[in-house]
């Protein structure tokens, strides 16, 4: 039972949490956005439901309006006045010039939302003053008082969405089907628990009945016993009075004695307050000491942090002029770094073309080399081939001969 009684308490407990809106609290920067906006929202519907209001006591809240705001609750008077005149004439007149009445109905409508939208602004930058106009006792309007709390409770149905993640709405629906079925089983105990609170209530008047019986038999015997009791009581009372005036002699013993030990306590009393006034004007000179001494250190401290003030104005100056001299070092910087990269470029290019042009006067050593080696070979040959050709023919002629 015990265990079961925590669970229950636990489930509870869990269950106020997520059902209470009140208790959640805004997790991101987007839900406080939207809460921010539908308060700002609450607050603007509130002093927008004033301005009728302050426009009808105008002479009790100039003062504490200002200027600005007053001439601008005039001019939303009269816009307001017009428009009750227009909307009286359309009605009363017939339908020619309708079209026209539209026409400046509609202007004036807009002009009257201008002028709210200016009334709201001028009353929402002087909190104070809001929040004086709120504390005002006002005679409350049921429309406006009615759409207020109903944009309230919008709100925080808003905020309790928002704050709900699809796993605890899940499990929100799991809490409710829960209950649900904990409601049904209770009923059903409940149902079988009256019929044995009936069945016993039956029972315990049968006894009861036995009872009065018995009662009636008591009351009888209460009567003799009355009759034996009032003997009892006279003897009770007599030795009541004996003791009585026994301890009355005891406590006057006992008050004289209680009233030496107040005087003692008087006079110990009077003793400590000396005591304890000695102490306390000490402790308080003490403390004037403290405080002039702290004067003097919130003097130095304040002189201190006045320097501290002006050195940090110096080197925040110093900084400024640094950092504009770093802004233009920084645009020289990417205008040289510009140039240095067309100019690598440009002798990446050079290089790449004097590369090739070796590249090509080595092919072309190589291949006058070549030629030349063929040519001196082919020289050669053609020399010997003559010296050849020339000693066949001088053994011929030696032959001949």
């Amino acid at each position: 039972k015990g265990m079961a009684t925590s669970e229950e308490a636990l489930l509870t407990l869990d269950a106020t949490k997520m059902l209470d809106p009140c208790g959640l609290k805004p997790h991101s920067v987007e839900v406080e956005r939207i809460i921010t906006v539908l308060d700002e929202t609450i607050t603007k519907l509130e002093m927008s439901s004033l301005i009728p209001r302050l426009t009808a006591s105008l002479d009790r809240f100039a003062g504490l309006l200002g200027p600005e705001i007053t001439n601008s609750l005039i001019e939303h008077k009269k816009l307001s006045t017009e428009m009750e005149q227009l909307l009286a004439s359309s009605e009363e007149g017939a339908a020619v010039g309708a079209e026209e009445q539209r026409g400046c109905l509609c202007l004036l409508e807009q002009r009257l939302k201008c002028s709210v939208r200016n009334a709201l602004r001028l009353l929402l930058a002087n909190p104070s003053l809001c929040q004086a106009l709120k504390s005002e006792t006002w005679a409350t309007e049921a429309p406006a008082e009615g759409f207020i709390k109903a944009f309230g409770e919008f709100r925080n149905l808003m905020l309790e969405r928002l704050l709900t993640s699809p796993t605890e709405e899940e499990e929100k629906i799991q809490l409710m089907a829960d209950t649900s079925l904990r409601i049904k089983k209770n009923t059903e105990a409940i149902a079988v628990l009256q019929a044995e609170l009936a069945a016993a209530i039956q029972t315990r008047e049968e006894e009861i009945h036995k009872k009065d019986k018995v009662i009636e038999d008591l009351k009888t015997s209460l009567q003799v016993l009355s009759r034996d009791c009032k003997a009892f009581i006279q003897q009770i009372k007599l030795e009541g009075t004996k003791q009585q005036e026994q301890e009355l002699q005891a406590s006057q013993a006992r008050c004289s004695r209680l009233q030496q030990d107040v005087q003692q306590l008087g006079a110990q009393l009077s003793a400590l307050v000396l005591q304890h006034r000695a102490s306390e004007l000490a402790l308080r000179k003490r403390k004037c000491r403290v405080e002039v001494e702290i004067g003097n250190w919130v003097q130095k401290y304040d002189a201190d942090m006045r320097d501290k003030q002006a050195e940090y104005e110096e080197v925040q100056a110093a900084y400024a002029k640094e950092k504009a001299q770093l802004s233009l070092l920084v645009e020289k910087h990417a205008l040289l770094l510009q140039e240095y990269s067309q100019i690598e470029e440009e002798r990446r290019i050079r290089r790449q073309k004097e590369e090739e042009a070796l590249k090509e006067l080595n092919t072309q050593i190589l291949a006058a080399t070549c030629i030349q080696a063929f040519w001196r070979g082919y020289l050669v040959r053609s020399f010997f081939k003559s010296k050849k050709k020339k000693k066949q023919k001088g053994k011929g002629r030696k032959a001949k001969k």
